[in-house]
């Protein structure tokens, strides 16, 4: 049996997890401890998704409801306003068991019903080729930005330019409500807005590794959720252009 160096570098499974990033000083079990907890809020947020975005497609007086009646358009920014209003009390009480998971609830399926109005509006292989290529990019970059860390890469500086790309990406869209895209047009807006959250997973998964707190797994789990929506909706919008 191999015995743990002092620096925590081991191929021995009975020494525990090793180091995630060199010159690592806080505890090797707790961080990982609170990977696997965000990860594990993460794959429950994902489900639900798939959950209510399928109700929401496959009832048809639901998507025939925002399809057709003029009504829809309210509801769709009332429920998109609500998941934005919830996301104050869920900061405040990220720490408070259970009012944190009641609100990350209500978050999560507010977001989801929105995502599944959005797919209702596409067909089946777009969607499916969209979820395909999002799994495909996510888990790549994940491992991606673990093998980095481990080997001392930092992308801690990506965050005042993914900032002010997501600004511009919101000012873009706003535009377009007033002014609508081309099929070109579209297609470059998604694949811009598809890099700028590539970006961010590998952003946000660098903060979880080295930077987020022990108590913080509810704020780390969101931000990688809505990294991986974005992604999917910028990947579904280039598919649907095409």
């Amino acid at each position: 049996m191999k015995e743990t160096s002092s620096n925590g570098k081991t191929g021995d499974i009975e020494a525990g997890p090793q180091i995630l990033y060199p010159d690592m000083k806080e505890n090797c079990q707790l961080r990982w401890a609170f990977i696997r907890k965000v990860y594990a809020i993460l794959t429950v947020q994902v489900l639900i998704t798939l959950g209510v975005a399928y109700t929401v497609i496959s009832v048809h007086h639901i998507s025939n409801f925002f399809a057709h009646s003029k009504a829809s358009i309210w509801v769709f920014f009332a429920i998109f306003f609500f998941s934005l209003i919830v996301l104050f009390p869920l900061r405040a009480y990220h720490q408070k068991h259970p009012w944190n998971f009641l609100l990350l609830a209500l978050f999560t399926v507010s977001i989801s019903f929105l995502v599944g109005v959005a797919c209702s509006f596409s067909g089946g292989k777009a969607i499916l080729e969209a979820v395909i290529l999002t799994t495909v990019i996510v888990v790549s970059l994940t491992l991606y930005t673990f093998w980095a860390a481990r080997r001392g890469h930092d992308f801690g500086f990506l965050g005042p330019f993914l900032f002010a790309g997501l600004m511009m990406l919101i000012v873009f869209s706003l535009i377009q409500v007033f002014v609508p895209l081309g099929k070109i047009s579209t297609m470059i807006f998604g694949a811009l807005a598809a890099l700028l959250f590539c970006g961010y997973i590998v952003y946000d998964t660098d903060n979880l590794i080295k930077r987020y707190s022990y108590d913080e797994h509810i704020v780390a789990a969101i931000s990688l959720y809505l990294d991986i929506l974005n992604l999917f909706m910028a990947l579904l919008q280039i598919l649907n252009a095409d």
